[in-house]
């Protein structure tokens, strides 16, 4: 089982790819980085959270598991 740090290390960064990436989409789609800013923070929030939620509901899961 992972520890809630070891979550939210991994949340944390895999949210900052995501915030570069949707930026990036965001000044595509708008031609503003103000608008994709905005889009990639709000994305980021809301996919921290549920990211959060789906590790730790994962984490007390036992199916497919090795057990060596």
């Amino acid at each position: 089982m992972e520890t809630r740090r070891r979550s939210i290390v991994k949340a944390v960064i895999w949210n900052v790819l995501g915030l570069v990436s949707m930026t990036l989409v965001g000044l595509i789609a708008t031609g503003s980085v103000k608008a994709g800013g905005m889009m990639a923070l709000v994305n980021t929030g809301i996919g921290f959270t549920v990211y959060l939620f789906y590790e730790r509901a994962w984490a007390k899961i036992s199916w497919g598991r090795s057990h060596v």
